[in-house]
């Protein structure tokens, strides 16, 4: 009925009727893996249940030893392009290691969107390399491993503080040269509070902004969208995974 009323020809794709939250879920995610789909996408279903098939380890979509994240996608008006953020939902607090596969993910994502090389700013607090915080140490190491080529094509930089990442003029206030600094396609964040609060502050305090996010190291694009989101930041990133779909 519902397509009807929006026009849709429901001749053009297969209806899978399961009244069971856990069952559907389950054939949703096995559908997926067998390739009789390309994208997953989370309804009104137990997020708990979306995750648990997601990383059943026979039917699941997670590449054995592999890592979950997320990745959002920002069009913010004030800025001159896409931002690329993580891990706003999935990781509280990354290890190092885990922030290495995390910016791959940013990197890939990126490319998926037609970015050939790139830029990654590593968020922290300040550009100095305190020992007394964990994120500014850690940002170095990602920096060093970056000029190496060691996370691939892709150019990053850090620690970077938010202002010196997607602005040019603090950077240059601050004495900072950084092909990164004021050009950042892609913020990696030090914990799932700072990027939770960048995405969230982007959605209700800057007028204008589009957004869109999916679970990234999955065999296939993921769409854990929350019940608070609007149908437009919804569609963007269906948008967004058909994009990144292999």
């Amino acid at each position: 009925a519902v397509c009807a009323q929006q026009g849709f020809d429901t001749a053009k794709f297969t209806i899978v009727d399961e009244p069971v939250e856990l069952k559907a879920v389950s054939t949703a995610v096995a559908m997926v893996h067998d390739k009789q789909g390309d994208v997953l996408m989370k309804g009104l279903c137990s997020t708990d249940k979306f995750l648990r098939a997601i990383l059943n380890k026979e039917t699941g979509l997670l590449p054995a030893k592999g890592l979950l994240s997320h990745v959002g996608i920002i069009d913010n008006p004030n800025y001159h392009k896409l931002m690329f953020i993580s891990d706003m939902a999935v990781i509280p607090a990354p290890e190092f290691r885990q922030k290495v596969k995390v910016a791959c993910f940013l990197r890939d994502t990126a490319r998926s969107f037609g970015i050939d090389t790139p830029k990654i700013a590593f968020i922290a607090a300040s550009e100095q390399m305190l020992d007394s915080m964990p994120a500014c140490m850690e940002s170095a190491m990602l920096s060093m491993m970056a000029s190496r080529g060691q996370l691939g094509q892709c150019i990053g930089d850090g620690p970077l503080a938010l202002d010196v990442a997607i602005d040019k003029e603090s950077a240059e206030i601050k004495g900072l040269k950084s092909e990164v600094a004021g050009d950042a396609d892609c913020l990696l964040f030090p914990n799932i509070e700072s990027a939770n609060v960048f995405w969230k502050t982007n959605s209700k305090l800057c007028k204008g902004v589009k957004q869109g996010g999916m679970l990234v190291g999955t065999t296939a694009p993921c769409l854990l969208v929350s019940r608070a989101d609007s149908a437009e930041t919804k569609l963007n990133s269906i948008a967004a995974a058909v994009m990144c779909a292999k």
